[in-house]
């Protein structure tokens, strides 16, 4: 048991609960009116508890579309994302060579950068190669900060993970792909896993790369920008909001339940 020693004083508990209370506010009001049945914007108090937004939110084929999309570029950028980032984890938690800081500052650089750079970056290298905007444009430019997420999730995991298993299965007879498959995978799944979802979550509510690099396409989070110009789609659009606040949350829980508590195990499959 906490003595009253180990807890904070009172005023900086109230801060805290003050910070928490000023982010998660708007998130509140979004989900309340979400289910109001005034139409009329943001009249206090609700009028009136409804569903109705739902089934007309869900019935719009421009909705539906953009999310439909939104799932697949985000469901293409992890799959890079997890393909890349553990690869240049494996080439570079155990070699030290020259350039090897530098490699691993442009790996991060891409998250680290605001993201209208990052996306003026890649918008000027898609032109320069002739490369028209669209689906694969997005997706790429997703990758290219999904990646960092991968990369410092597996890279963390295989720093714990003892190279002797590698050496005893390389003793054993294993080739490379065995090794991996068997003995280096298990270690590392865990981390793959809540990084993915991570990379997920990032790349289905990401806007301002995607506003460089879409061309014609809408994604969930344009058409919710698009949105704000249309005062009477209000409900429609918080029930929208709502639907990103869960899709793009509940992969983050799930990354924080996988790997809480792994930052003690060595050696182990977590």
């Amino acid at each position: 048991m906490h003595s009253d020693q180990d807890r904070a004083p009172l005023w900086l508990r109230l801060l805290a609960y003050g910070g928490i209370g000023f982010l998660f506010l708007p998130i509140a009001v979004i989900i309340i009116y979400a289910f109001n049945a005034e139409s009329a914007g943001y009249s206090f108090p609700p009028k009136g508890f409804t569903l109705s937004w739902f089934g007309a939110a869900f019935a719009r084929n421009d909705v539906m579309q953009a999310i439909g999309l939104s799932l697949q570029l985000a469901a293409l950028a992890t799959v890079l994302a997890v393909l890349l980032g553990t690869l240049a984890a494996a080439a570079m938690y155990r070699r030290d060579f020259f350039g090897k800081n530098a490699i691993t500052m442009m790996l991060i650089l891409p998250i680290a950068l605001p993201g209208i750079i990052t996306g003026i970056a890649l918008l000027s290298a898609f032109r320069l190669a002739d490369i028209p905007s669209g689906f694969w444009t997005i997706a790429i430019g997703h990758a290219t900060f999904c990646v960092v997420v991968i990369y410092n999730n597996v890279i963390a995991r295989f720093r714990r993970m003892s190279y002797s298993l590698v050496e005893a299965s390389q003793d054993l007879g294993a080739d490379m792909f065995q090794t991996f498959r068997y003995v280096v995978l298990p270690q590392i799944a865990t981390a793959l896993l809540a990084g993915g979802m991570l990379a997920f979550a990032l790349s289905f509510d990401e806007i301002i790369v995607t506003t460089f690099t879409a061309g014609n396409e809408v994604t969930l989070p344009i058409w919710m920008l698009n949105q704000l110009t249309r005062p009477r789609d209000v409900p429609i659009t918080n029930v929208v909001a709502m639907t990103v606040m869960l899709i793009t949350a509940l992969p983050i829980l799930g990354a924080y339940y996988l790997t809480r508590g792994t930052e003690e195990i060595a050696g182990s499959g977590k």
